[in-house]
């Protein structure tokens, strides 16, 4: 670890601009992702295609449903807000909000699509695996699964959630509603559920077990919004996966349960 000494108007934009420049490679990705889909192109190789630059790395180049908590969105916002007093049009870090607020949406509007719009999902239950942010806290400010739960409340669904830490906070926000369950563990989020959409990327969701999953499913259907699982392992197995970023599996009708 280094100490740099450098004046204070220096050390406060330091500050803001390197959470900035993560905030940045997250929203690109992101980007990338969503033009991925429509291009027939797979994120997960070109991110590692474009992270093998030494120049570039593996940083923050995962895409996903967008970056939340207490520091990135506080001071990207900051940092455009202070470019505004300046009398500077800072098109890029205004940009980089944009992005991900709508990548906040992407989930919710593939749940949506799935069932044949908003209406569709009106009586549904959606099973949700990771309330915070990001794995290993509890913080839950500006997290991703909010977006998704808020509106799929809107739409009329029911919600049944778990997170390994987050629950008690996830219980402090919205308090007791009759669309929403906070479940013990993360099988029990899944009974009855219409299908599950995963928010957060925690180290027990990687490897669960997917004949459990499906008995207590109504069906085998997956919106996993951080791409922890293989397509083609979920293609095997005859579920109905949708990730970010790379082709939607969808067995022959044969091959649903």
């Amino acid at each position: 670890d280094r100490t740099l000494y450098m004046d204070v108007r220096s050390a406060e934009l330091t500050k803001y601009a390197a959470n900035a420049m993560l905030a940045t490679k997250i929203s690109f990705i992101n980007e990338i992702a969503n033009l991925a889909e429509r291009l027939g192109a797979d994120i997960e190789q070109v991110r590692r295609g474009i992270g093998a630059d030494p120049r570039i790395g593996y940083h923050f180049i995962y895409p996903g449903l967008g970056y939340g908590g207490s520091c990135f969105p506080k001071d990207v916002q900051a940092l455009a807000r202070t470019a505004g007093e300046a009398g500077y049009d800072a098109a890029l870090i205004q940009a980089v909000e944009t992005v991900n607020n709508r990548q906040k949406q992407r989930l919710f509007d593939k749940i949506a699509a799935h069932f044949g719009g908003e209406g569709g999902l009106k009586g549904r239950t959606v099973a949700i695996w990771g309330l915070s942010f990001k794995p290993n806290t509890d913080d839950m400010r500006d997290a991703p699964s909010r977006v998704l739960i808020e509106a799929l409340w809107a739409a009329g669904a029911r919600v049944q959630g778990f997170d390994p830490v987050a629950s008690q906070e996830m219980a402090r926000i919205y308090g007791e509603r009759p669309d929403l369950v906070i479940a013990a563990d993360k099988y029990a989020a899944l009974d009855g559920a219409d299908a599950l959409a995963i928010c957060t990327e925690w180290q027990q969701f990687r490897a669960p077990d997917f004949g459990e999953m499906a008995l207590r499913l109504n069906s085998r259907t997956i919106f996993d919004g951080r791409n922890i699982y293989s397509p083609e392992r979920m293609r095997e197995e005859g579920w109905t996966y949708v990730s970010i970023g790379r082709a939607p599996v969808v067995p022959a009708p044969a091959d649903r349960s």
